[in-house]
């Protein structure tokens, strides 16, 4: 099977833990493809170190910049990538990447939507939320990028119990672990399904 050219697409701050899995995954031969770019907006994050450290090609591109959707997409163009993956991207992408990748870019969000999500959803305010509703489980979602925060189409979705006496951060724990299994396995069944 030919291995797909992936992008991730990393935000200024966070661990990168999600970015790191699919690359792990990618060097594993658990994903039939190759991290080809890690496109962050800020230099020297742990996330973009980490990249530069096992050989990753890094381009950094402000988002809030002039000509962005331009430069993104020749930067995707020049990488010849195939999948974009959003690790803590937290930004709408621009329409005309979202045009260039038709149902090409995923975002992994840490519940299960559709609740708990869209603008301003992420992170610890996600645990927040699900701990106050009440909700007896939690988890993850794949989903497809749209123009909406946290909108796309499902792809896939595992789930963990919510216990007696969580915290955000504990919770936000067992949910990272399940996200890392996640992101990979509904990569690679995407990209069985475009092989036949």
């Amino acid at each position: 099977m030919k291995q797909a050219r992936l992008a991730i697409l990393v935000g200024p701050r966070g661990r990168g833990s999600n970015m790191r899995a699919l690359a792990l995954a990618c060097f594993a031969g658990e994903l039939t493809a190759e991290v080809a770019v890690v496109v962050s907006p800020r230099d020297g994050t742990p996330a973009v170190e980490w990249a530069r450290d096992h050989g990753i090609p890094v381009t950094i591109l402000d988002p809030g910049s002039e000509g962005y959707a331009e430069r993104l997409l020749g930067a995707l163009r020049e990488a010849q990538v195939g999948w974009i993956c959003l690790a803590g991207y937290l930004r709408l992408l621009p329409a005309d990447v979202l045009r260039g990748f038709p149902q090409r870019v995923l975002n992994i969000h840490p519940a299960l939507l559709p609740r708990y999500g869209g603008k301003g959803m992420y992170g610890m305010k996600v645990h927040e939320a699900v701990l106050e509703s009440g909700d007896s489980e939690s988890g993850c979602t794949v989903h497809f990028v749209d123009e909406c925060y946290d909108e796309g189409e499902i792809v896939h979705q595992l789930r963990c119990p919510v216990l007696p006496g969580d915290t955000p951060e504990s919770l936000s724990e067992r949910v990272l672990e399940l996200e890392h299994l996640a992101y990979k396995q509904a990569l690679q069944k995407l990209l069985n399904d475009g092989e036949e």
